[in-house]
């Protein structure tokens, strides 16, 4: 039987990429400080947020558990782009994304066996000219209220996006490939050759 690992995250995109990679799992939201560090390169903000919550998922999952977390940001030259919290702070992001190129960065941590290994996945995404009045309508869509740098890329957001250089999955939170590679270093079989399995 395959086994079972521990999700550190409330995020419904998460979740649904581990379902959808065919892992058992269990999943809830941790409450760490994100707030980066002054002078901190976003690639190490993302996988020290990302060890974080499996820090404090452990605290409550049984030790024999491979514990998963993961952190994204979505950063614009160095300025990290968070969640809005108003229709102007949205507008204002989605406008300065328009017709340019901006990073996604997703950090993923995994504890299994008193370890902890972590990988980052790097992505860069072009957005196509993006008028006041579509980011504005975008805003009352409701979509870009709880995602950070105010767009889901697989969602309504998705038709900004001119092209993408990276991992899809990673954009929209958890990057398969990453993942998958370090599920396996904890001895979890994606794709189990036996059918018994």
């Amino acid at each position: 039987m395959r086994t079972d690992i521990h999700l550190a995250s409330s995020s419904p995109r998460r979740r649904e990429i581990l379902a959808a990679m065919g892992i058992r799992f269990t999943a809830a939201g941790v409450d760490i400080d994100e707030t980066r560090y002054d002078g901190e390169p976003v690639t190490d903000m993302v996988v020290r947020l990302a060890v974080a919550k499996v820090g404090a998922a452990r605290a409550t999952v049984d030790r024999s558990v491979p514990v998963l977390g993961a952190d994204t940001a979505v950063a614009l030259d160095d300025h990290v782009l968070g969640k809005p919290e108003s229709e102007g702070e949205a507008v204002e992001m989605l406008t300065s994304l328009s017709g340019r190129a901006h990073k996604v960065l997703t950090g993923v941590a995994l504890d299994y066996a008193g370890e902890i290994v972590s990988v980052t996945s790097v992505t860069e995404v072009r957005f196509r000219e993006i008028h006041h009045d579509e980011a504005s309508a975008y805003w009352q869509s409701g979509e870009p209220r709880d995602k950070a740098g105010a767009y889901a890329v697989q969602g309504i957001g998705g038709i900004f996006v001119e092209y993408i250089s990276g991992s899809y999955s990673g954009v929209v939170g958890l990057p398969v490939f990453e993942t998958a590679e370090l599920l396996s270093k904890a001895g979890l079989v994606i794709l189990p050759l036996d059918s018994d399995q």
